[in-house]
């Protein structure tokens, strides 16, 4: 059985037709290797983009949207599973449990709280899922300098800062996220014994 893979990204296209290419080759890539997406529910923007790459290759999509935005009439329709929910905080928490790693595309600032929400919780030890960003045309360049900063000023662990596995080559970075969720799972199954 494949992973099941929580994408956050933007509900818009931005700015460069690279954003959507990449979300629709993640979508894709993720039917074709048998994994599952997770998603906020959406059909528009990225969101929209990578259901529907994922969808189109026959893959299994699953979709978490908050009663708001689905009144909005942005939901998904075309979804294998739709959870309409009650506030942004249940639809985190039913992705992140379903999800067995995370990846970031661009997108904005609802994008920046979702990838720091999963790998402050990862810092925690809250979960030991893969927590990757795909950075698409040097989107999160900026991001990664800021986050060095961080690390080379001590707030940031080098465990941590390592942790995040950034590429920006979708079929590289889905190969590097299946391998950190069989480590993780080879560590869970071990301490078991």
């Amino acid at each position: 059985m494949g992973l099941a893979v929580a994408v956050y990204c933007g509900s818009r296209f931005g700015d460069a037709a690279a954003y959507e290419q990449a979300a629709r080759a993640l979508g894709q890539l993720i039917a074709e290797r048998g994994d599952s997406l997770v998603y906020g529910g959406g059909r528009v923007g990225l969101m929209g983009a990578v259901a529907d790459a994922a969808l189109a290759a026959g893959g299994r999509v699953v979709g978490v949207i908050p009663q708001a935005l689905m009144d909005r009439e942005v939901g998904h329709a075309g979804l294998t599973e739709l959870h309409v929910v009650q506030t942004m905080h249940e639809r985190k928490q039913l992705m992140a449990e379903r999800a067995d790693a995370f990846i970031a595309l661009p997108g904005g600032i609802g994008t920046l709280e979702e990838l720091y929400e999963v790998w402050s919780w990862q810092q925690l030890g809250y979960h030991d899922k893969p927590v990757a960003l795909l950075n698409v045309a040097g989107y999160y360049d900026a991001l990664l300098a800021f986050m060095r900063v961080s690390h080379q000023r001590g707030f940031v662990s080098p465990a941590q800062y390592h942790a995040l596995l950034v590429d920006d080559d979708a079929a590289r970075l889905l190969d590097r996220v299946r391998d950190a969720a069989a480590q993780a799972t080879a560590r869970d199954d071990y301490s078991q014994i």
